[in-house]
């Protein structure tokens, strides 16, 4: 904007736009160093000619960050927006953003796209259908006598429950503080050039997902981290050690025989990491994937060994696959290393997200609460297609009900299929 006395305050030009700073500006005193320059802030009224000045006060950054998503539907476009195509991709699905985001920024994108309908550069009221705010990752703070240092500089040892640090370089005693929010202040800062050279950034991917909800903050700690190594090098062993035997595998899955449990396992994480990734719930998403691996290990040796049949090699194939495709986003160097030890075509990064057959989640037996007099008294874990006979018959035949009885016969077993049954004595 330009300030003039005769028109008041008028736009800059569209022709003159951008408005360039200029580049030899002072920064030695507080202030607006723009208002200090000798020229720049003089220039001519566009309407009458007259001498004006410029606005020197620009615009703090929130000002862009409030309306940048309708600007990315058409970045190239000469004017604000194209309404075209900025209608065709608002709202946003999701948002995602720390918690400092949660009130103001909300508040002032909300504000701005329903301003920019009101102008006619965008139809939408709402600018997000949806928004996750995401934790913060923390770490322990160190002190010493001439103030923080940062974790790569200390070690921590643990004796008789008691915690000790101290400085790596000299063996002086540093204090551990309490745990804070990441800050070059506090220098409780982990590089992550230093956590990807030691144990690589698939490592730093899995520990971060899996140590806590993302609406949570994540406590880093060295232990967590060695931890998530551990499991990276595991998945490579058992997949490497039988990737000959998978290679000639046609994945297929098992439906009958002891080869059924590796495929029900594949089939029922698919269905529910997919869940829980929908969801954002990545952390249960990775404890599912730690459960495949545990289910998976057994099998996986014995092909590694030689010792498994076919039926059973083209289940684990399949499994692998699956879990494979699964681990990718999360951890997409180590997925693309297994996919090419087991043989496998194209890149992991560009396999379709795996298919479940519903009939192999389905849990072939149903728990039945069983209540006395309308009481809980115990359990019965039976066949899901079991008919209601046999249920009954399942139903007396366990202690709690016999004891209960006393020997006598009950006045009425009911039966509600699925759900519950209740005995009336």
């Amino acid at each position: 904007m330009i300030h003039c006395e005769t028109c008041g305050v008028v736009p800059v030009p569209k022709k003159d736009l951008p408005v360039k700073l200029p580049d030899d500006v002072e920064f030695d005193r507080p202030g607006n160093p723009l208002d200090r320059h000798p020229s720049w802030r003089h220039v001519n009224c566009p309407q009458c000619g007259k001498a004006a000045r410029r606005e020197t006060d620009t615009m703090d950054t929130f000002v862009d960050s409030s309306w940048y998503f309708a600007r990315f539907t058409a970045p190239w476009a000469g004017d604000p927006t194209e309404p075209s195509a900025a209608n065709a991709w608002l709202p946003v699905d999701q948002y995602i953003g720390g918690i400092e985001h949660a009130i103001l920024h909300l508040l002032y994108s909300r504000f701005f796209a329903r301003a920019m309908s009101a102008t006619g550069h965008l139809s939408v009221d709402e600018p997000f259908k949806g928004l996750f705010t995401q934790g913060m990752v923390v770490h322990e703070t160190y002190k010493g006598p001439a103030g923080y240092v940062t974790p790569a500089e200390v070690r921590v040892d643990e004796a008789d429950g008691v915690r000790r640090a101290e400085m790596i370089a000299t063996g002086e005693a540093i204090d551990i503080g309490p745990i804070e929010k990441m800050s070059k202040s506090k220098k409780n800062v982990v590089d992550p050039d230093d956590i990807i050279a030691s144990y690589g950034a698939d490592t730093a991917r899995w520990f971060m997902l899996s140590d806590s909800p993302p609406e949570r903050d994540v406590i880093w700690t060295e232990a967590g981290v060695e931890g998530a190594h551990r499991f990276v090098q595991r998945v490579w062993r058992l997949i490497g050690e039988a990737a000959q035997a998978l290679k000639a595998a046609k994945p297929a899955p098992a439906r009958a025989g002891e080869a059924a449990a590796i495929s029900k396992a594949a089939h029922k994480c698919v269905q529910a990491v997919g869940a829980d990734i929908d969801k954002l719930n990545f952390n249960k998403a990775v404890a599912r994937l730690y459960e495949l691996v545990n289910a998976l290990a057994a099998p996986l040796a014995q092909a590694a060994a030689g010792k498994a049949d076919a039926e059973t090699l083209a289940a684990l194939r399949q499994a692998v696959d699956f879990l494979i495709a699964m681990l990718s986003p999360m951890m997409p160097h180590l997925a693309e290393e297994c996919r090419a030890a087991i043989g496998g075509e194209g890149l992991a990064a560009e396999q379709d997200w795996p298919v479940f057959d519903p009939a192999l989640t389905a849990d072939n037996e149903v728990v039945y609460p069983v209540q006395i007099n309308g009481k809980k008294r115990g359990e019965l874990t039976i066949s899901r297609d079991a008919d209601q006979a046999s249920v009954e018959r399942a139903v007396l035949g366990l202690d709690v009900v016999i004891q209960a009885l006393e020997g006598k016969t009950p006045k009425k077993v009911i039966v509600v299929p699925q759900r519950i049954v209740n005995v009336v004595a």
